[in-house]
């Protein structure tokens, strides 16, 4: 005897199971609309609508709070410029604002907007704003690829087609035939129609004029349907109507979620200070949040700010011993901070936890090469390499084996480890300043200037290759090309000690002449 199709297609929804659970439902659709249930004002037909339009959604359903990447479009069109020239400390658009305490960009790279590399890439990490277009272009926006997205409504256009595919005859619902004021005043079908159309559907407009109405049934004492129309006003960038809609929803109940949203908001406007003070006084209302701690931590390790930022990862890890993001941030820092074995002790820990990935391996590496500990490197870089799934994944990998090889004086292997660097990603500027200052060790000066001239165009903001072109410049006599490279190094680090020694001799060169 099997279950009755209702409760069957709950079971399924309970147990994540939801192309069976949307299967169940849509023959139960099929059949002629049954009576009303004893215990419930809504008819078995309807319960099957409500249950399908919520498996449909979860399939696709993107957790707002994280999903956070600007397009090319949203970068260099945005109209929301507050302050071209803010205060140190209080932007998140100007590199090097921040009041430090973390390892130079001598020690720990940086990124293309000149923040320091973090331990766990998250949506928009890879970089901050770029100033030109041309930088926009050649930034990676997310973390599996070199690619920029071209828009932000690129990152939601796909679960979108995905879902026609759901339904092989079709939408399972028509929105430009949906009464939305009929269901604007049915509560608990608004909330799952809502949420089908914002995610499944991705029709944001359609979604918004659904919970403008509910809103305004509900006499705009629901906070649910406030945070709503807020999300929709962010995915719409009308960032300051949001943040009415979260400010408003907050005085009329308290939650995570909704400090979270207005913390996008505001770090979307450029403002982290408020999104700090908001997070801060959310923790008084909230105290030992996690998601709320991690959020100060995210915004410190933004601004530069490392030292803050460990010890909020800290804190973070007093309330969640596994939580992943901030034992890896933690160990990044601790290994650019010349300590490989406290790093080390921390990576374990998410070797552990049952992490097993190529990133994770290949920083095992590092820590062991670092540490002395010898006899493990190669075993986990060897595992880095069978782990990884893409090509730039291998390519960190073969340029961390060649500073394994320049470690130990095997400059041939060295040599090698980075050609095949450029072999899997031909855009590692890191591996064409190393091969460069490997030919200089050659006699090699014209390779060596290519190789540099290579690196510098690729990433402007690194200030070893404009360095190195300095040097080399000044060895053959072009003293005019070796002051404009050295000038562009002090730009990208101005407190690189041997770029002033090398600019101080040149003035005294040019005194002279």
């Amino acid at each position: 005897m099997g279950l009755e199709p209702l409760f069957q297609a709950w079971s399924y929804f309970r147990r994540r199971k939801f192309r069976e659970c949307a299967d169940v439902c849509s023959q139960l659709l099929e059949r002629p609309p049954g009576e009303q249930e004893l215990d419930s004002e809504y008819t078995v037909f309807q319960a099957a609508w409500n249950l399908k339009t919520r498996a449909l959604t979860e399939m696709v359903y993107v957790d707002e709070i994280d999903m956070d990447q600007e397009g090319i479009a949203e970068i260099i069109l945005d109209e929301n410029a507050i302050a071209q020239v803010a205060r140190p400390g209080t932007s998140l658009k100007l590199p090097g604002t921040g009041q430090g305490g973390g390892p130079s960009p001598a020690v720990r790279p940086v990124t293309q907007s000149g923040r320091p590399i973090t331990g766990f890439v998250r949506p928009s990490t890879q970089s901050g704003r770029p100033s030109t277009m041309e930088q926009a272009i050649r930034t990676p926006r997310t973390a599996l690829t070199a690619r920029p997205i071209t828009s932000a409504s690129g990152g939601y256009v796909r679960p979108g087609t995905a879902s026609m595919i759901t339904n092989p005859d079709g939408p399972f619902i028509n929105l430009s035939r949906l009464n939305l004021t009929k269901y604007a005043q049915k509560p608990k079908l608004a909330k799952a129609l809502f949420e089908y159309i914002f995610h499944h559907e991705n029709d944001v407009k359609n979604a918004l004029d659904l919970a403008a109405l509910a809103t305004e049934y509900a006499q705009f004492k629901d906070w649910w349907w406030k945070v709503q129309i807020g999300k929709c006003y962010y995915r719409l960038g009308l960032y300051r109507e949001a943040e009415k809609q979260f400010q408003s929803a907050l005085k009329q109940q308290d939650m995570v979620d909704t400090i979270l949203y207005l913390a996008k908001v505001y770090l979307r406007l450029d403002q982290p200070v408020t999104a700090l003070n908001l997070f801060k006084q959310g923790l008084e209302r909230f105290p030992g949040e996690v998601t709320l701690i991690c959020g100060i931590a995210r915004i410190y390790e933004e601004m530069n700010n490392i030292s803050s930022a460990a010890e909020y990862y800290k804190d973070v890890l007093k309330q969640d011993n596994t939580h992943v993001e901030a034992i890896a941030c933690i160990g990044s820092n601790h290994f650019y901070s010349d300590q490989p074995e406290i790093a080390l002790r921390f990576y374990r820990r998410l070797l552990q936890m049952g992490v097993y990935n190529c990133q994770l391996f290949n920083n095992l590496g590092l820590c062991c090469f670092y540490a002395q500990q010898y006899d493990m490197t190669l075993s986990s870089f060897e595992r880095a390499l069978f782990l990884a799934e893409n090509e730039e994944e291998t390519a960190d990998v073969w340029y961390n084996l060649g500073h394994v090889a320049v470690g130990i004086g095997d400059l041939n292997l060295a040599y090698q480890c980075f050609k095949l660097t450029l072999v899997n990603n031909n855009d590692y500027a890191e591996a064409y300043n190393n091969l460069a200052v490997l030919e200089m060790r050659k006699g090699h000066t014209e390779q060596a200037r290519a190789l540099l001239q290579t690196a510098s165009s690729l990433a402007p903001h690194m200030y070893e290759p404009h360095f190195n072109v300095a040097i080399l410049s000044e060895k053959v006599g072009d003293l005019q090309r070796s002051y404009t490279a050295a000038q562009k190094s002090e730009e990208a680090f101005p407190g690189h000690v041997d770029t002033q020694q090398l600019m101080k001799q040149l003035k005294e060169h040019f005194a002279m002449l």
